[in-house]
């Protein structure tokens, strides 16, 4: 999926578009807690432009508020990067600079990322907000990857939740980790309760991390000459793929 076929599958409405340009100067003064984080800003970005502001008045579900936050509106983002960007940062960088919660699609040649970061009150200062918890970012599916049109109509503004903008952006969340769970499992589908969606959650993180002690563990069998040691670690290897079972299990 390119940026645009991103953007057309959320199917917003007309009354929520804004189509303006984001100047990276806001960006910077609002999300650059260093010299490092402005110039990756100023450096990395090519441009960046508010596609559509989701409020009750736009887009006719209500707001949300307790006391760890309020969401009075969804800000619908795409920023173009220039080919030497690092886009997980300045992914996490315009998170943290806007204060609403963001859905921002990432452009950088061909690869096309989506990203999701609830946002929270600051516990150190009054009335600003911090993003709570790591970003979801999902890369876009590529043409002719399984489940690109599942995944495409699941990104639909009318098939999130309409309780609150809270979980119609909670229900975008759980969009991206089913795509991530689909590349894994082999299967697309929006989970219907909570408590299965966050165990779906752990569980992507489980496979993440056993594939990379699987890989190193092969790698490491292979470079190995003594017998024993070898034994150990293809024993070693044996449980890690076990547990990767286990976690697919759970997707």
């Amino acid at each position: 999926m390119t940026a645009d076929e991103v953007i057309a599958a959320l199917d917003l409405p007309a009354a929520a578009c804004v189509d303006r340009r984001v100047p990276k100067t806001l960006l910077v003064e609002h999300g650059a807690r260093t010299a490092a984080d402005r110039r990756q800003i100023n450096e990395g970005i090519e441009q960046a432009q508010w596609v559509a502001a989701l409020k009750p008045t736009t887009i006719g579900v209500a707001a949300y508020r307790d006391d760890a936050r309020e969401y009075l509106e969804i800000a619908v983002l795409r920023v173009a990067l220039r080919e030497a960007a690092r886009p997980p940062r300045l992914g996490e960088l315009v998170h943290r600079a806007i204060p609403y919660p963001v859905l921002l699609v990432t452009e950088q040649r061909e690869a096309v990322m989506i990203s999701i970061a609830h946002k929270r009150w600051s516990l150190a200062e009054a009335q600003k907000t911090v993003v709570d918890a790591e970003a979801v970012a999902v890369a876009a599916p590529r043409q002719g990857e399984p489940h690109a049109g599942a995944f495409a109509t699941a990104l639909a503004l009318g098939r999130q939740p309409q309780a609150s903008l809270y979980a119609l952006y909670q229900g975008w969340l759980d969009t991206l980790l089913a795509l991530e769970a689909a590349r894994v499992s082999g299967a697309f589908s929006i989970l219907p309760d909570a408590e299965r969606r966050a165990a779906r959650k752990e569980a992507l993180a489980e496979c993440a991390r056993l594939d990379a002690e699987i890989a190193r563990l092969r790698a490491a069998a292979k470079k190995e000459k003594q017998m024993a040691r070898q034994i150990a670690l293809n024993q070693e290897l044996k449980r890690a793929e076990a547990a990767r079972a286990a976690a697919l299990a759970r997707l």
